[in-house]
């Protein structure tokens, strides 16, 4: 375990534009205050939501410059502000920020970290929160249940496997649509896979094998309004990838009513990982260094799973991912 840190590895940036603007900076670190620990960072997380807020897309967030990167990671907690509750030095565990998570280490207050059971990766802990929260999000209020035959699109992603895979928990019938080389992953989860491209409703048909689509989400964003018409989707029960970044960009809020329904929500994902109701599959993991292409690796659209930060790892050497191999001779 690493001694109390006075200072911290952080990734800012200055202004608005592409993963290239991100920088590595050494900054001094205070001690927790009141209510407050201080977290080592083993792996946090990444996502497109990131990425939008960086470029400027999001034109409602207001952080002040410079800004900081990443919301989610899990890691060890190495100094203890007072109010800590529970939390103790050597304590695994898993948080969410609104921003500033893309660190070696980082001060976060006790309401926004649950503890990181033993039985959960490093790596499954320190991306399950944005992906898993929204999914989650979704699905409750969509109300999906055993009734249900919903259609998920980009079902192999970081939100639309842990979608596709607590639905199909819940009992619903689940068809996620994905490219050719997704197939066999969906269907060891028990979904449903249908190919992207013209003809997918006639495809949709024929896996729904008669039965009515009561649900469609759109992760994906494209072909998500025709579907609905098209499949007879019911008013309500459905969501566009619009609608899923509202959620993202809600559980990033730092009000304390915001704050603290997102740990519920964190909480919530970490006991059905426990109980394996969902299995977050990672896609790639790059050192903290190397965060410009972990974000080009995540904007190509064809990770399966989640795309993570390590700050510590083992080996930095790049190693040739399968999903490389398949696209450079499809």
């Amino acid at each position: 375990m690493a001694k109390k840190p006075d200072q911290t590895t952080i990734v800012e940036y200055d202004h608005v534009g592409e993963a290239d603007v991100l920088e590595l900076r050494t900054q001094p670190l205070p001690p927790p205050a009141p209510g407050e620990v201080t977290v080592q960072v083993i792996c946090a997380g990444i996502s497109h939501i990131d990425g939008f807020i960086r470029a400027g897309r999001e034109t409602d967030w207001d952080e002040q410059w410079p800004r900081r990167s990443g919301s989610e990671f899990a890691g060890i907690v190495v100094a203890v502000g007072e109010g800590a509750g529970g939390f103790r030095v050597g304590s695994d565990v898993i948080g969410h920020v609104r921003a500033g998570a893309h660190a070696t280490f980082v001060n976060v207050p006790v309401v926004a970290l649950v503890m990181k059971p033993k039985s959960l990766t490093w790596e499954a802990a320190g991306g399950m929160f944005l992906s898993g929260a929204t999914a989650l999000e979704v699905l409750d209020e969509l109300k999906i249940g055993a009734s249900d035959v919903v259609v998920i699109s980009a079902a192999a992603g970081g939100v639309g496997s842990i979608q596709a895979q607590v639905a199909k928990h819940r009992g619903a019938t689940v068809i996620g649509t994905c490219g050719d080389r997704n197939f066999d992953y969906l269907r060891q989860l028990g979904i449903k896979p249908v190919r992207y491209g013209d003809g997918i409703a006639d495809r949709i048909r024929r896996a729904a094998a008669g039965a009515s689509v009561t649900a469609l989400i759109d992760n994906f964003g494209q072909d998500g309004h025709a579907l609905v018409d098209e499949l007879g989707v019911p008013a309500g029960r459905y969501r566009s990838s619009a609608d899923r970044r509202e959620v993202e960009l809600r559980l990033l809020r730092g009000d304390p009513e915001s704050v603290a329904h997102a740990t519920d929500v964190l909480a919530r994902l970490v006991d059905l990982a426990q109980a394996r109701t969902f299995t977050l599959l990672v896609s790639g993991i790059y050192p903290l260094r190397r965060i410009s292409e972990a974000y080009a690796d995540l904007q190509k659209l064809h990770s399966r799973g989640k795309v993570l930060l390590g700050t510590n790892m083992v080996s930095s050497f790049r190693t040739l991912k399968a999903r490389d191999v398949h696209e450079a001779v499809g």
